[in-house]
């Protein structure tokens, strides 16, 4: 057994006594300060909870009705005429899915790996592309719902935009990589 073995094996469980020991040698109240805190992230997951059950009601609606795959219809063309590989299509599901829902995108992605194999094209341009892109109307609803920002039209431009960059940026890769 390795030194990053044995430090990854025991490194939760020391900060989880380490961290209530140093407190009450701070003369901290631990228990009271965990309750507290607890009693806050109950108050937050009541606050965010309307904006999550919106969020998760709309991208139901639009996968359930077909929209998803109208737009990915739509899409084909520009990406035919980018000149990527016509299996890229394949693609957009996820590529739409990625900013709304990050469990819907997981789905999608495994889904596509599945059809294509791990090691194919697609399955590593799925792949990257989970990995360098976010979730950016969850983060929004969620986030900003939170705290109570109600101006966020500036964010959902820069977080979709890098969701576009990290999209370009995934096929760049995977084409020049693979």
């Amino acid at each position: 057994m390795n030194f990053i073995d044995v430090i990854s094996r025991w490194a939760i469980p020391i900060l989880l006594l380490l961290i209530p020991v140093l407190a009450y040698l701070r003369k901290v109240p631990v228990y009271e300060s965990f309750v507290a805190g607890a009693e806050e992230g109950f108050t937050t997951g009541v606050r965010i909870l309307p904006f999550l059950i919106g969020m998760l009601l709309s991208i139901s609606v639009f996968v359930d009705s077909g929209a998803l795959q109208i737009v990915s219809r739509w899409l084909q063309p520009l990406f035919a005429f980018l000149g990527l590989d016509p299996d890229f299509a394949s693609i957009i599901p996820l590529a739409i899915m990625r900013p709304l829902s990050g469990s819907g995108a997981l789905g999608v992605a495994t889904q596509l790996i599945n059809q294509n194999g791990p090691d194919s094209f697609i399955g590593r341009l799925a792949s990257t592309l989970l990995g360098s892109s976010d979730t950016t109307f969850f983060v929004i609803t969620v986030y900003f719902g939170s705290v109570g920002i109600k101006k966020y039209r500036y964010a959902l431009k820069v977080g979709l935009l890098a969701d576009l960059v990290g999209l370009i940026v995934s096929v760049w890769i995977v084409t020049k990589v693979f």
